[in-house]
């Protein structure tokens, strides 16, 4: 890729132009459907998905993905699927997820990824608000019964014909497609209600055969880049998940683009225990496993024995995940005894790397991007020097607009200044459901973040955290989640949120909080000179405080609760007599 890879203007005003998308290089098809034909097209018989099961592994080629897609397309068809129909996919990560992404695509139709952390009130949420017309969900997912909470949630179900639901409260919805689980937890909470409603996988795909290839390819042919692809919901942290729909060109260009940005110029295979209900997941797998011809290596939900005898059996290159979920790997009886040598790729590894079998010098490129943005909106190749990252988290990719404004007035602000980050390009999303584009998007059509940062006259960004989460301590501001991406460096750490508790003369005293690995006792002194040869003196926390897991507020997909722990934090700080906390 050319050095000229962003264009910065006038300084007087922080805006940064990517390169044009029509340079980057590795681009192919611009849609879901032209994606799937154009892999299968190179790869056809080597091998795209595997998943070990208590039946056996299952292993699909592309072309057998491909077919499975294709027998998709016309079972959604055969349901009444036409161009635009939302259809829901609520499952961990099998075979079956993929084949329904890509199908619904061919058939013309827009995916929507639903969580199966969603409680019961959650789910409603999400059913209502995302106008499904047909489910197809795994029916236990551990201790969750989801066929059970449908028919709680909407009791016309038990009473319906298959594709006859006729509900006030979910008025779109119509059919539904029951999977087997592959994870539940037998227990009488875990039985499946015989439902008349509930279609089996197997009849339903079994109406295929009513519908002809050709509709398929012609249906695939008029898909554009800008119709609408599928649709996410984010965390909902404080308040309702919002509901973020992408373009079918937002898929296509990541997919293409995370091999390149990554640095793997090889056949990937590439592993994540995390849902593919998730942005990040969904498009950094597929691309890297997909976009190289290698494969994708499944795990329905995470196990941290599973995947290490993963990781040795399947020969896996290219780990996604968290560092807390590092620190479970290690936690394995016989971790350190285990062959990891086939490793090349592990995003935020320092954990992983230190293995004894594990040799690479790999690291992940910094980046910055959303849900809104399908995920990497910034960045560098991850062969940039750290000369010329600098720190930065990139610059636009290709095709991408970045600003930086005052976040009171929205007014563009000079090179240098800190203020909030605003962005725009081909991988935005189309807007949140149920909102006009004035309230998605400024005046130009840039989506404001709520991020703050600032841009140099090479246009790197420099990002800094969210606006309302930055610790502003003595006149300094201090990202949160930089210093916790270092604490997750150390030793026996499973979880931290750095926050900043109310200070008399600093305005606020950064404090970490950390829940240690069970077994581990955390020396804090340890941590804090660890800390020490990581980060400016003003970055470092003030106080560590360790707290048990069942103190440590989380929300359902496993993300900290800052607002709640900080509460915890000073309210420990200020029993403790801590000087200067208010």
């Amino acid at each position: 890729m050319s050095k000229k890879r962003a264009i910065v203007g006038d300084l007087s005003v922080s805006l940064v132009r990517g390169m044009p998308l029509a340079e980057e290089a590795g681009m192919g098809a611009l849609t879901i459907p032209g994606y799937l034909n154009e892999v299968c097209k190179r790869y056809g018989d080597q091998e795209a998905i595997v998943i070990h099961t208590p039946q056996g592994v299952v292993r699909w080629s592309y072309n057998e993905l491909r077919k499975h897609s294709v027998d998709v397309a016309k079972a959604l068809i055969a349901a009444g699927v036409g161009k635009d129909t939302r259809v829901g996919i609520l499952m961990t990560n099998r075979p079956e997820y993929l084949s329904m992404l890509f199908g619904i695509a061919l058939a013309g139709g827009v995916s929507v990824a639903l969580s199966t952390f969603s409680t019961p009130d959650e789910l409603e949420h999400l059913l209502s608000a995302s106008a499904i017309s047909l489910l197809v969900f795994e029916d236990k997912v551990l201790k969750k019964n989801f066929a059970a909470i449908l028919t709680e949630l909407e009791p016309n179900i038990k009473q319906s014909a298959p594709g006859k639901l006729e509900s006030t409260k979910f008025p779109f919805l119509k059919q539904f497609v029951r999977l087997d689980g592959m994870t539940g937890i037998p227990d009488a909470s875990t039985t499946v209600p015989e439902v008349n409603a509930f279609q089996s996988w197997n009849d339903f795909i079994a109406n295929a055969s009513t519908v002809s290839d050709t509709v398929v390819e012609s249906r695939a042919a008029s898909v554009t880049p800008g119709d609408a692809g599928g649709l996410f919901f984010s965390s909902g942290t404080t308040s309702l998940p919002k509901g973020i729909l992408h373009s079918q060109q937002a898929f296509a260009i990541q997919w293409w683009r995370w091999p390149r940005v990554m640095g793997v110029k090889e056949p990937a295979r590439a592993w994540t225990g995390n849902g593919f209900f998730w942005s990040g997941n969904i498009s950094m797998i597929v691309g890297v496993a997909l976009s190289t011809g290698g494969a994708a290596i499944l795990q329905p939900l995470f196990d941290a024995e599973e995947a290490v005898r993963l990781i040795e059996a399947e020969r896996i290159t290219f780990l996604n995940g968290r560092p807390h979920q590092w620190a479970r790997l290690q936690a394995v009886p016989g971790y350190i005894d285990a062959d990891l040598s086939s490793l090349r790729y592990v995003t935020r590894g320092e954990l992983i790397t230190a293995h004894p079998t594990v040799d690479t010098d790999w690291d992940l490129p910094m980046a910055f991007g959303t849900t809104e943005t399908m995920t990497i909106n910034t960045s560098f190749d991850a062969d940039t020097s750290a000369e010329e990252y600098a720190g930065s988290a990139g610059v636009p990719l290709p095709g991408n607009l970045l600003k930086i404004v005052d976040p009171n007035t929205l007014a563009l602000i000079p090179v240098g200044e800190r203020g909030e980050i605003c962005i725009k390009g081909p991988t935005l999303m189309l807007g949140y459901i149920g909102k006009t584009l004035e309230d998605c998007f400024d005046d130009d059509g840039y989506y404001c973040t709520g991020d703050g940062g600032y841009v140099d006259a090479n246009g790197r960004l420099f990002w800094e955290g969210r606006l309302n989460d930055i610790i502003k301590t003595g006149g300094a501001n201090v990202s949160p989640e930089e210093v916790d991406s270092i604490i997750a460096k150390f030793p026996g750490i499973k979880r931290s949120q750095t926050v900043g508790v109310e200070h008399d003369t600093l305005g606020e005293m950064v404090v970490s909080c950390i829940v240690a690995l069970e077994g581990v006792s955390i020396d804090t002194q340890e941590l804090s000179a660890f800390l020490k040869q990581k980060l400016a003196s003003f970055k470092l926390p003030r106080k560590v405080l360790s707290f048990a897991e069942s103190d440590f507020a989380m929300t359902g997909n496993e993300k900290a609760k800052a607002k709640e722990i900080k509460a915890a934090a000073t309210h420990r700080l200020k029993a403790a007599g801590e000087p200067g906390v208010v």
